[in-house]
């Protein structure tokens, strides 16, 4: 397997937090010596199908799901609001590395004490408590490893984007959701744009050739920047307040964490993936302390043809904040978003909306389906399939980026680079 020093990085000095001693299969694998053995349980019986519930109405018949939240930051203790506000969840454990922050939010939530758990293996314990789902909401490079394990306890999964930071860390999660499905067990990757009706109607109109066929899409995720403080002798410090996206090893960079939200976008359009990527991509933000680039151009190809550019900008320059996909037919256009006015032009009739709010909107619809799939007993696991193309993408286009070149999707498999984060000194 290749080595992450074969990739070009920005010279960003003082990157030696991120150099690798231990390798990610290498942590697990002692941290597993020192835990029980997983095993597959038997979830309980679920029965009584489930629609999306209007919100006031009763929830009482509900069957209730036993979940755990891995990760207690800003997105995981507020989704977690989403999950009890649903009525079909009870949060029975939380986990987080720093354990004031699992406590605190394990107080908010009525979680017991002894349920709460911290370091970086509190997750395995977590899977232990007696938990039927969990919800994954930490650093991306954590995900792979939690989302096998996870599969490997006997447990539904719910976890957030992307993925994977780099192509082997995604072949682990399509594994564990091949293996979910056959396990009968439930796998959602929680996106927001194809949960709105009216993106799905234009993509539903497209689909029925409504523009012609589709001949180019051109996408953008225009946002701020996280903060980027100086690194310090160990990663801790850049666990919190998505200082992570800075990082192309925790996070997966700017374009894997945050523009795979419009890159989302564009593979649902084009139903595949991209077989090949040209990029340039640059650090503009201001004293930057991570290696991922926040300015990105770049051109898509896929196997029929069809071109796709998307340019992403991370940066605190008055921009505000915009995603979108806009489709190019043959004899018309549109437009799916991520907030703001969805629409299709074509020669006959095309039809418009306003996307609200799909951060909330789009994670209480996801967690409406994700009880109805368990209840229901609906192990297909639709979302993972773009999930993996959408994360492998993102990484196309960073690394192409990154290089100033271009870059086959065959390569990048090829080169199955791993990327490392120096583990050393944080708690188990």
């Amino acid at each position: 397997m290749s080595n992450s020093s074969t990739l070009p990085h920005s010279s960003t000095p003082a990157a030696a937090p991120f150099a690798s001693p231990m390798k990610r299969r290498q942590f697990v694998g002692a941290a597993l010596t020192l835990s029980t053995p997983f095993l597959i349980r038997s979830v309980p019986s679920l029965r009584a199908a489930e629609s999306p519930r209007p919100a006031g109405s009763d929830s009482s018949h509900l069957p209730q799901i036993k979940l755990g939240l891995v990760g207690c930051g800003g997105r995981g203790s507020w989704i977690a609001r989403l999950f009890q506000q649903h009525g079909g969840y009870t949060i029975h454990a939380v986990a987080d590395y720093f354990p004031e922050v699992a406590d605190a939010v394990g107080t908010t939530l009525g979680v017991a004490p002894n349920r709460r758990f911290s370091g970086l293996a509190g997750y395995k314990r977590l899977y232990e408590s007696g938990v039927e789902a969990v919800a994954l909401e930490t650093p991306p490079y954590f995900l792979p490893e939690q989302t096998r394990l996870a599969v490997a306890a006997g447990l539904h999964v719910y976890m957030a984007k992307p993925v994977a930071v780099d192509v082997p860390g995604c072949e682990i999660v399509e594994r564990a959701a091949a293996a979910a499905s056959a396990r009968q067990r439930c796998f959602l990757v929680d996106y927001q744009i194809p949960t709105d009706p009216h993106n799905r109607e234009i993509v539903e109109r497209v689909g029925r050739g409504e523009i012609g066929a589709v001949i180019a899409l051109n996408s953008h995720y225009y946002a701020g920047q996280f903060g980027d403080p100086p690194l310090t002798d160990t990663i801790v410090s850049r666990l919190r307040s998505l200082i992570w996206v800075n990082d192309v090893a925790l996070g997966g960079g700017y374009h894997v964490n945050a523009c795979i939200h419009a890159v989302d976008a564009a593979l649902w359009v084009a139903g595949a993936r991209p077989i090949r990527a040209f990029g340039l991509s640059r650090t503009s933000r201001p004293d930057p302390h991570g290696d991922s680039h926040d300015l990105f151009q770049l051109l898509f190809e896929f196997e029929n043809g069809l071109l796709w550019t998307h340019r992403g900008k991370h940066l605190n320059n008055l921009t505000g904040f915009d995603v979108a996909c806009e489709i190019q037919g043959e004899s018309g256009y549109g437009e799916i978003r991520y907030g703001g006015k969805a629409f299709l032009k074509s020669r006959e009739e095309g039809c418009s909306g306003e996307v609200l709010n799909p951060y909330e909107a789009g994670a209480v619809s996801n967690i409406a389906k994700f009880h109805t799939a368990v209840v229901q007993r609906d192990f297909s696991n639709d979302t993972v399939r773009r999930s993996i193309d959408g994360a492998l993408a993102t990484i196309l286009g960073r690394e192409a980026g990154r290089r100033r070149s271009e870059l086959t999707m065959a390569d990048l498999l090829e080169e199955n680079v791993e990327l490392e984060v120096n583990l050393a000194g944080l708690k188990d």
